[in-house]
């Protein structure tokens, strides 16, 4: 039978409160992600000025010509490093491909480091001053967002409030800068991004101020999700509802075309996809398996189930 919510309320949480009460905290965003697998959290730690100059920067690579953008493409690589054009990645199922460009940065790893194989160095584009420096300095900002959010995650588990500390560290997230041009025509079946779900641990995404994201509940309506300026929405991936064995849930979402008085206009945004390190096998916890049942999915590394769901959206 199917759990019906009969008022929608994803949790918007300020992050400073995982400090002052920790307990209530951790409650309020678990159940969030048990409900709807989203919440909207404030006070993160990764300032404005520093997202407003990514921002900024972004915008500056998107607007070069197309065949310098297409000069950062990098044959075989999965879409992992660099950019991926227009029209390429498509939802899991769907015949009709997203519509949006984008470009990833992945972790910087030193020589000779054991997951130097499977995570490939970043590319930057030479033509926008200070990319680098901004979005690596970014992404260390996202990376520790997420470990304190993973923090409250652990005590809603009842698990040690370190226990992802080492499963996230060197893990392979991504930063992902998009672009949804303006639409000038009709789009036919394609959407901006058509419904999915993640693949990694947890999401962290900036930039989703601007309306045309929505979730799925579990009744099967599409809600929006409307953060503040600068709020982050942060949404469970496939990854850690493996982990809970479903508790906390991996929603289908997508980002839907602008309503006529907006399509004139591009929508930018940042996700930090957070992923455990590549080694880390995903099997359920302790706790979330009934006595008497099997666990919903087998033990799988990490790495092997990235690879698996790339190559079910076209970029691998």
């Amino acid at each position: 039978m199917t759990d019906v919510i009969t008022s929608d309320s994803v949790a918007s949480v300020s992050l400073l409160d995982a400090e002052k009460n920790p307990v209530a905290f951790s409650e309020e965003l678990g159940q969030s992600f048990v409900d709807y697998g989203f919440a909207i959290v404030r006070d993160h730690g990764i300032s404005q000025a520093l997202i407003e100059d990514a921002e900024a920067k972004a915008r500056l690579f998107f607007a070069l010509p197309e065949e310098v953008k297409r000069s950062y493409l990098i044959s075989g690589g999965g879409g992992a490093r660099g950019y991926t054009a227009f029209g390429v990645e498509t939802a899991k199922g769907a015949a009709a491909h997203d519509l949006k460009e984008f470009w990833h940065v992945g972790r910087e790893l030193p020589a000779g480091h054991k997951f130097r194989e499977v995570m490939a160095d970043n590319v930057w584009p030479a033509e926008i001053p200070g990319f680098k420096e901004t979005f690596l300095a970014l992404y260390d900002a996202f990376d520790a967002a997420g470990l304190k959010v993973l923090r409250a995650v652990a005590q809603f588990l009842d698990v040690d409030e370190e226990y992802f500390t080492d499963t996230v560290r060197d893990g392979n997230s991504v930063l992902r800068m998009l672009h949804y041009p303006p639409q000038k025509e009709p789009a036919g079946n394609h959407i901006r991004a058509g419904a999915h779900e993640d693949i990694n641990t947890i999401t962290l995404l900036l930039g989703a101020e601007e309306a045309g994201l929505e979730l799925k509940t579990k009744d099967g309506r599409w809600i929006p999700v409307s953060p503040k300026v600068g709020e982050l929405v942060i949404n469970i991936g496939d990854m850690l509802q493996r982990l809970t064995n479903g508790r906390l849930r991996s929603t289908s979402h997508r980002v839907v075309n602008p309503a006529p008085d907006r399509a004139s206009l591009a929508r930018y945004s940042m996700p930090f996809f957070l992923h455990f390190r590549p080694d880390f096998v995903i099997e359920a916890l302790p706790g979330t398996v009934a006595t008497g049942e099997e666990p919903k999915w087998p033990p799988v590394s990490s790495h092997d189930y990235l690879l698996e769901r790339l190559r079910e959206i076209k970029l691998a």
